[in-house]
Formats: C-alpha cells, structure tokens, sequence
C-alpha cells in the first residue's frame, strides 16, 4: 500500500539528514510544498531552526512570466523559503530515493483578501472573510487556474495533490481563532459559508432566487441559533432553516461553481505536465462542505481527477463514498500522525488496515516534518508491517 507524507521545504532545506530520515519511515513518496497558506510550524530536528513562521500565503519557487501585468499574482515567500525551496528540497528527496509530488494550496489566501477585498467571500451579514476566496469571480478564477497548473507541475515532481480547490468558508483557523463560541452545527456553517458577493448574488438571481431576500432569509434563520438554539445536521438542516427550493437554488449555484473550477484547474495542470503526471484532489463526498478538503460529488471527481486525498482524523467513513465509484482511481486515506496534533501513529498499522478494507489504495501521512522521533519510529514500525 503506497504511502506518501507531508513535508515543507523548511523541513529538508539546511538540514542534511532530513530527506534520509523521512525516506527510514518506508513511505515511498514526499508530497512537498509549492504553494501554501501562512503557518507557524516546528522543526523539531533541524540544526538551524525550530519554529518556522510563514508570514503569508506563498509559492515556495520562482515564478515565470505568466503573472506579468496582471492584478492577481502569487506571493514570493520571505526568508522561510527564500529562491527555488521546493526545488532544492524536492533535489534532496529525490536523491534519498522518494518520489516527489506537489502540494498546491488554492483558494486559501488571507493576504489575497486583505491586499484584494474585493476576491473575498462576503457573508449574509456583509462580513468579509479574507482567507477565502470567491471561487465564482471569474479573475479570481484565472489565477487559481494558472497557479495551480504552475505550483503544480514543477521539476522534478511526478504528480500534484491539489488543496483548498473549492469553497471557503468561515471555518479557518484563524489567528487566536474565537469563533467557537456558538455551536452553528453543519447547517450553520453552511449558511454562513454563503457568499454575497456581487458575482454570488447575480448566480443567485440565474437559479430564480432574489439575492437581498436570501440574505434577509439566512439573517433570520439564523438568530435562534445565535441566541443558544441546536442547528439540525446535515443537508436536511439546511432545507429546513431556508427551505428546500431555496436551499437547492444555493447548492446548484455553488455545486456548479465548485465543478467547473475544478475541471479547468485540473485541465490546465494536464496541459502543463508531462505524459503519466497524476492529479489528485483533497477532497469531502459532501458537496455542500468547503475547506481545504472541497465538496465534491465523488462520481464527477473522479471522473475528472486521478484521484482523491481523503481526511481520515475523524475515522475513515468518508472513504466510503469514494471507493464506491473509485473504477481505479486513487483513494488515498489521509491520517495525522502528530501525537501533539491529535495523530495516533501507534495505531497507524491497525488504521490503515481499516481504511483498506473500505476501499482505500493509497496511505497519506500528515506530516513528518511536525513529527516528533517517536512519531516517524511509530510510522516505521507499521509501515514496515504493512
């Protein structure tokens, strides 16, 4: 069963036993950073470092001409990965016999939001959320497009596992985040996931449904809740705080939005790589859900991409859905094995075996570059038993 771990340029670069190290745990590829949000992240084994802290989102290698004249370009990274660090990095893995794949984080971009407020997602409310993205904006759908197809098909990489390539919405860990303070259930989170942006209005208007009315609508469907009142679950919550045909209008404009980003991003990386480079998607078989994993309808995802990276912290449930439709295509479970992150690489053998057996083909491992030694000795041993 293949297995690939996470890793940031600032794992490997400067430190000349990291590559080795990661390759000692048997994974058989490194899925590396090109293009990420802004993080904090310990090093617990570099010799130069210990925190590393990424100020914004960046691209983590030099950019070429393509963003020349235009409103919206990516980031150059500051010191935490100065010049070409995906290349240097990906150089070292590769020598340590890994094979490197790209790790494109999307439409996940709070300097995007506050350089460009007017890219960001507007809620019912009017609040602006910067870190995401209107993925309906047709500019803001341009430089997804090319970014992904640049950050992904990079030197030395065989593949690209594509992050955030969908809806964002107000879940987002944000600096000293305090927004758990109201339990907004899955129904909750979608409403307020709404854009009302000028373009979401006007998609709004094409599915017959009066923008300012929605807005009015999600306010007032949304007050008991504020006030302590438990949101239903699920997509049968929604119905019921909107109503069904309202509800249906917002999810066809945004299925559809979401679906048709996603198959141009995916055929620009495609025009851009070379023959047998594979396209993966991270990715939730809920359509209406958004984050770094996009709601997607698994049939048409992979009829589209090669494959997906599933989230499996919570169980591996969410495989299911995939693995039912898969024809061949990659299901990779996705665990966390940072015991300080909620990770359980004690039991990644007996997980792994579960995720098999639910259809999944393919081990993903977040993140050895966070994990303490203890972690990457627990790795080894269920890989190796694997």
């Amino acid at each position: 069963m293949k297995a690939s771990t996470f890793v940031y340029p600032w794992d490997v670069n400067g430190d000349p036993q990291a590559a080795a190290t990661i390759a000692a745990t048997g994974v058989h590829q490194a899925t590396l950073a090109s293009a990420y949000h802004s993080t904090r992240a310990l090093t617990p084994r570099h010799p130069r470092h210990r925190i590393v802290t990424a100020e914004h989102a960046a691209v983590l290698y030099p950019t070429d001409d393509r963003w020349q004249g235009r409103e919206l370009s990516p980031y150059a990274a500051g010191d935490w990965a100065p010049g070409d660090a995906f290349g240097e990095a990906a150089a070292a893995l590769t020598d340590a016999g890994l094979e490197v794949h790209t790790w494109v984080v999307l439409a996940h971009n709070s300097r995007l939001g506050a350089e460009h407020p007017d890219t960001s997602v507007v809620n019912a409310y009017g609040d602006r959320y910067p870190w995401a993205p209107c993925i309906a904006q047709p500019a803001t759908r341009a430089y997804l497009v090319d970014l992904a197809a640049e950050a992904a098909v990079r030197p030395g990489a065989h593949g690209t596992e594509l992050e955030s390539l969908g809806w964002y919405g107000l879940q987002h860990l944000h600096a000293h985040d305090k927004t758990g303070g109201v339990g907004l259930g899955d129904a909750g989170l979608y409403l307020m996931g709404l854009c009302f942006c000028p373009t979401c209005r006007e998609g709004y208007g094409v599915h017959g449904v009066d923008a300012g009315e929605l807005a009015a609508g999600v306010r007032a469907a949304l007050e008991p809740v504020w006030r302590g009142a438990p949101s239903d679950g699920g997509w049968a919550g929604v119905d019921k705080l909107l109503g069904s045909s309202i509800a249906g209008a917002t999810r066809a404009w945004r299925d559809d939005t979401a679906r048709t980003l996603q198959e141009a991003a995916v055929t620009a990386v495609r025009g851009a790589a070379p023959e047998g480079f594979q396209v993966l998607l991270h990715a939730d078989p809920v359509s209406y859900h958004v984050g770094a994993n996009a709601g997607v309808d698994p049939a048409h995802i992979l009829s589209v991409a090669d494959g997906v990276v599933v989230p499996c912290a919570g169980g591996p449930g969410l495989l299911t859905p995939f693995a039912e439709v898969s024809g061949g295509a990659v299901v990779a479970a996705n665990f966390t094995i940072v015991s300080g992150m909620g990770g359980s690489p004690g039991t990644l053998a007996s997980d792994a075996a579960r995720a098999r057996a639910l259809g999944a083909t393919e081990l993903r491992l977040y993140h050895a570059g966070l994990a303490s030694d203890a972690d990457l000795e627990a790795v080894g041993s269920a890989l190796a038993g694997l």
